[in-house]
């Protein structure tokens, strides 16, 4: 796979099982494909304080083209507001987005052969500030955050409750 400005500075997944990231040029959505791209089709568990429209067309793209088979968002209560004003862009992309109070910047992509879970600093924003993350293979790991994302489900509010 070749690398992009995007990715430049990661190396394949099974090659390195934790690779840090510490860049103003790295932006989740890219890691998101990134991945997706030594993965092959995957569902995604993601959380985040906020969310933006300009992240949101980057997952329709990579949902139309097969390579997310299922995806799941859990925003901060605090950014209703705005989750609720990008519903539609929400609806073509999510197959469920539950509220709660969270602050957590956490990425889970996963199928039948790969485990992939991504902490970051970057919420579902683009900006030109530095951001820092690790992405891991590390099944430890990656099944602690996914008990992370059960209790926020747990303790959480669909989107469609405020619409």
């Amino acid at each position: 796979m070749a690398k992009s400005n995007a990715t430049a500075g990661l190396v394949g997944l099974e090659k390195c099982p934790v690779q840090p990231y510490f860049s103003n040029s790295i932006q989740l959505a890219g890691i998101i494909e990134w991945i997706l791209g030594q993965t092959g089709p995957a569902d995604v568990m993601i959380s985040t304080f906020s969310t933006s429209e300009e992240f949101l067309r980057h997952l329709v793209r990579l949902r139309k083209s097969g390579k997310v088979r299922s995806c799941s968002l859990f925003c901060d209560l605090r950014a209703a507001r705005k989750t609720a004003s990008l519903y539609h862009f929400i609806r073509g992309v999510f197959d469920s987005v539950a509220l709660c109070q969270n602050h957590s910047k956490v990425v889970l992509v996963s199928n039948e052969t790969f485990n992939v879970a991504v902490v970051t600093s970057q919420n579902q924003t683009r900006g030109d500030r530095y951001e820092a993350g690790i992405i891991t293979t590390d099944s430890f790991t990656f099944y602690n955050l996914r008990l992370g994302f059960d209790s926020l489900a747990e303790n959480s509010l669909p989107v469609d409750v405020l619409l």
